[in-house]
């Protein structure tokens, strides 16, 4: 291929491209049920406290809906639940990464790994760290969630979110996590935080859209 060549098929490919990033929009996703409907009574567990965000912290996370609440078991264990939803959209906001959200809040990270927790026979991938700030040591359970893949990367979320955009023009995505002391034994509180993961997650499935 000659020069001139070259150069008019990398215009046209650039043109292209610039026509698609033009013309292409992604259809903002609802949630199946709104995160108000959520039970506040799960298995064993029981709501005991719901945060409602400002507008700054909105505004900052930018989801499309959230939920903030504290459950506790009957045997007293407490754990927080957060999910932020993400319907897409040109207005929609980025999921925030805890491993840059909570350094900067204070926190340093202890330890961390991938796991798999096992709900119904099906593998959820999650990241379980321990981060700790002044003496308050706390386990978090967390995975981003593309329709039915669970994520621990932010990396692979992003690719998953380009490549629902290109093929359904949609780039809804969820964040999910949990926290919970993990003061005196981690290993008490990671079988607390799966167990939790394991009664949530199936009631969780039937708000999130797939």
């Amino acid at each position: 291929m000659t020069q001139p060549l070259r150069f008019i098929a990398v215009f046209l490919l650039l043109a292209l491209a610039g026509l698609f990033v033009h013309l292409h929009g992604d259809s903002v996703v609802p949630l199946n049920r709104p995160f108000t409907l959520f039970p506040t009574q799960v298995a064993e567990w029981r709501m005991i406290s719901q945060t409602d965000f400002n507008d700054k912290l909105l505004g900052v996370l930018k989801p499309t809906d959230y939920l903030s609440r504290r459950y506790q078991s009957k045997s007293g264990s407490a754990v927080e639940l957060y999910v932020g939803y993400h319907g897409g959209g040109k207005n929609g906001g980025d999921i925030h990464s805890p491993k840059h959200c909570l350094p900067g809040s204070g926190w340093f990270e202890v330890s961390s790994k991938t796991v798999q927790v096992t709900v119904d026979g099906r593998p959820i991938n999650a990241v379980q760290a321990i981060y700790q700030l002044g003496e308050r040591r706390e386990l978090f359970i967390y995975w981003f969630q593309v329709r039915d893949r669970t994520i621990t990367s932010e990396y692979l979320l992003k690719l998953a979110e380009t490549v629902n955009s290109l093929r359904y023009r949609r780039r809804d995505a969820s964040f999910i996590r949990i926290s919970l002391p993990a003061q005196v034994e981690s290993t008490e509180a990671i079988a607390t935080g799966e167990r939790f993961v394991r009664d949530f997650y199936p009631v969780l499935r039937e708000f999130l859209p797939r």
